[in-house]
C-alpha cells in the first residue's frame, strides 16, 4: 500500500502521556457517585453498577508483571478522528500489563460482537494505523447493544476468546449501550468488564469529567481551515454571502468553536435560540439586519455560520414538524396517494389539515423547503430533519425579506449566496496532536482500568489545557452521567447531552465579541492543522477548552 510522505512522518510520531501512566499506576478512589438526574430510577436499573467511586492514577511504585488480559474493542457510531489512536493506545496498554495479552477487534461496529466477527490486532496491523484518521482498521456501525439476546451472544465470543473486557468507543447512545451492557455482564457474574471511550465530534458528550469528546478538536480545526478559506475568498471577491451549516445536530458547540477561532460576521447558536424562544422570522430579521448594515458600509459580502440541528430549537418549527409526522403518518391520504397530489394542491392540503399557527409557518417556507418537509420520511412517517437544507431555508428567506425591503426602498445593496455544509469533511481527518494525545492517553486509560478490574467506567483523561505531562488520568462511572429521556414513547436511561451553556465562558466571551465581527471585517484565516513545529502551534486544545478553563 503507498502511504503519503505526510503519513510516514506521523507513523513515527509517540502521542505524550500523563504521568502517571507512564509507569506503574496507583489507584485512588474518590466519593462514591450520583446520576446527574433521577437518582432513583437510575439507581434501581443499574444496582450492580451505580454509586461507584470517582477514580484518579497516580505514579506508584515497581510492582511485578501481571497475568496476561484478552480485550475485544468495538467501534461504535460516527466515525471521529483519533479513534485508531484509542486503540493504539489500549494495545500498547494490555502488552504492558503482560506481552502475551491480546486484543480483538469486533468488525462493523457492534453487529460484529453479536455476528462473532472479529480480528485479533497484531503489531503488524497497529503500527499501519498509528495517528491515522478513520475507523477503518475495524469499521463502525451503529447496531445497538440492547437486548438480553444481544449480551448472551456478546458473552459467548467473550467466553470463546477468553476476553476479559470489552471497550466500546463511542457516544452518549454507544456508552449508554456500554453502561446496560456492564450492568447485565456483573449482574450474572459473567467476569466480563466493560470500559467506555467517550466520541464524537458534536462535542455533546461532556461534563466536569469528561472535558472533551475526542475527534472535536480535530474536526473543528478542519471546519475552521476551510471558512477559513471561505472568508478569504468572500473578503477577496467582495460579492457573496456564504451561507455555512456545520455538522452538530444535538448541540452547537462546533458552531460555536470554529466561531471562535475564525470571527464570521453572523453564527447562530441553537440553544440560544431556544432559551429565547426565537421564531424562524425574528432569525430571518437578526440576519437581515446585519446584511444590510454591512451593505449600506459598501461591504455586500461575508459569512454565516449555522448548526444542522438548528431547525429543531426554533420552537415554532418544532410544532411543525411534530404535526407534520403526525399528519403524514396517520392522514387521511395514504403516502402514494399523496404522492401523487400535484405540488401546489399538495402543499395547500397540508396547510389545511394543520393548526393555524402552523399553516402561517409552513406557508412562509420556501416552496422547495416545504415539499421537502412533506416528502422526505422515515419508515415510521416522521420528517427527517437532518434533509432539511437549514442554509438555503435561511439563505432563500432573507433574499425574500432583502426584495420586500429594496422595493420599499430600504434596501439599496446587492446579496448573492454561496451554500455549504461541512460535516463529513472532518470526521476521519488524521488527528491533531492533542487528538493523538489524548486518544492515546484515553485507551492507555482504558487499559489501565482494566487491569484494576474495574467495569461500568468511562475512560477520563482531565487538565487538558496543560501540557500532556500533568493531565490527570481516571475513570468515571458512566451511570454518573445517565439521566431518564423519552424514547419511542418509553421512558429509558440514556447519558445526559451536554448542551452549549449559555452562562458559560465560551459563549459569554462570543457574545461579547459578536457585535464587532458583524460589521466589520475581523476574519482569522487559522489554515491547516500544524503537525510539525512549535507547541504553541501544533499542541494547542480548542478555544472552548481555553476559555472554560481560563
Amino acid at each position: 500500500m503507498k502511504i503519503s510522505a505526510l503519513q510516514k512522518e506521523r507513523a513515527k510520531y509517540q502521542p505524550k502521556l500523563p504521568k502517571s501512566l507512564k509507569s506503574t499506576v496507583k489507584l485512588v478512589e474518590g466519593e462514591k457517585t450520583e446520576s446527574v438526574a433521577d437518582k432513583k430510577e437510575i439507581e434501581e436499573r443499574f444496582p450492580n453498577t451505580y454509586g461507584m467511586p470517582l477514580l484518579t492514577f497516580e505514579e506508584g511504585k515497581e510492582s511485578s508483571q501481571k497475568e496476561p488480559v484478552n480485550v475485544g474493542v468495538i467501534l461504535s457510531g460516527g466515525q471521529a478522528p483519533g479513534g485508531h489512536n484509542v486503540i493504539s493506545g489500549i494495545f500498547d496498554g494490555v502488552k504492558n500489563i503482560n506481552p502475551e495479552s491480546k486484543l480483538y477487534g469486533f468488525l462493523g461496529g457492534p453487529e460484529g460482537l453479536i455476528e462473532h466477527k472479529y480480528i485479533e490486532l497484531t503489531s503488524e496491523i497497529i503500527d499501519d494505523y498509528r495517528n491515522t484518521g478513520g475507523f477503518d482498521i475495524i469499521g463502525s456501525g451503529r447496531t445497538k447493544l440492547e437486548k438480553k439476546k444481544d449480551f448472551d451472544k456478546g458473552l459467548q465470543i467473550a467466553k470463546d476468546l477468553g476476553l476479559n473486557a470489552l471497550v466500546v468507543i463511542g457516544g452518549d447512545d454507544s456508552n449508554t449501550n456500554a453502561c446496560v451492557l456492564a450492568e447485565y455482564y456483573a449482574k450474572i457474574n459473567s467476569g466480563v468488564q466493560v470500559i467506555g471511550c467517550p466520541k464524537t465530534i458534536d462535542g455533546d458528550l461532556k461534563n466536569e469529567m469528561i472535558e472533551a469528546s475526542f475527534g472535536f478538536d480535530t474536526a473543528t480545526k478542519v471546519y475552521s481551515e476551510l471558512i477559513g478559506n471561505i472568508q478569504r475568498d468572500a473578503n477577496s471577491a467582495k460579492k457573496y454571502w456564504h451561507f455555512i451549516k456545520l455538522m452538530g445536530r444535538s448541540a452547537s458547540h462546533i458552531g460555536l468553536e470554529c466561531a471562535l477561532k475564525t470571527q464570521p460576521n453572523i453564527t447562530l447558536i441553537s440553544e440560544e435560540v431556544a432559551q429565547k424562544q426565537q421564531t424562524l422570522g425574528e432569525i430571518v430579521e437578526y440576519m437581515t439586519g446585519i446584511i444590510v448594515k454591512r451593505a449600506e458600509n459598501g461591504d455586500n459580502f461575508g459569512v454565516a455560520l449555522i448548526p444542522e440541528g438548528l431547525i429543531e430549537f426554533i420552537p415554532e418549527m418544532n410544532i411543525l414538524i411534530s404535526e407534520l409526522s403526525d399528519l403524514l403518518a396517520e392522514g387521511s391520504l395514504s403516502e402514494k396517494e399523496f404522492k401523487h397530489l400535484k405540488k401546489s394542491h399538495r402543499l395547500a392540503w397540508v396547510a389545511e389539515h394543520i393548526s393555524p399557527k402552523s399553516a402561517k409557518v409552513f406557508q412562509s417556507l420556501p416552496s422547495g423547503i416545504a415539499t421537502q418537509l412533506t416528502l422526505d420520511r422515515d419508515s415510521h412517517g416522521n420528517v427527517q430533519v437532518s434533509l432539511i437544507e437549514t442554509e438555503k431555508l435561511l439563505g432563500e428567506m432573507v433574499k425574500t425579506r432583502l426584495e420586500e425591503m429594496k422595493a420599499a426602498k430600504e434596501f439599496s445593496g446587492k446579496f448573492g449566496t454561496q451554500y455549504h455544509f461541512f460535516g463529513y469533511e472532518g470526521r476521519c481527518a488524521a488527528p491533531s496532536n492533542f487528538d493523538a494525545d489524548y486518544c492515546y492517553s484515553l485507551g492507555s486509560t482504558a487499559s489501565t482500568l482494566i487491569s484494576t478490574g474495574k467495569t461500568g467506567y468511562m475512560s477520563s483523561v482531565r487538565n487538558l489545557t496543560a501540557p500532556a505531562d500533568e493531565w490527570i488520568a481516571g475513570g468515571v462511572p458512566i451511570t454518573m452521567m445517565m439521566n431518564m429521556e423519552k424514547r419511542n414513547r418509553k421512558m429509558v436511561p440514556v447519558i445526559q447531552k451536554a448542551l452549549v451553556e449559555l452562562d458559560g465562558a465560551p459563549y459569554k466571551y462570543f457574545v461579547s465579541k459578536r457585535g464587532e465581527w458583524a460589521y466589520s471585517t475581523q476574519f482569522i484565516y487559522p489554515g491547516p492543522i500544524q503537525y510539525f513545529g512549535p507547541s504553541e502551534v501544533c499542541d494547542q486544545p480548542t478555544e472552548t477548552l481555553k476559555l472554560e478553563k481560563s
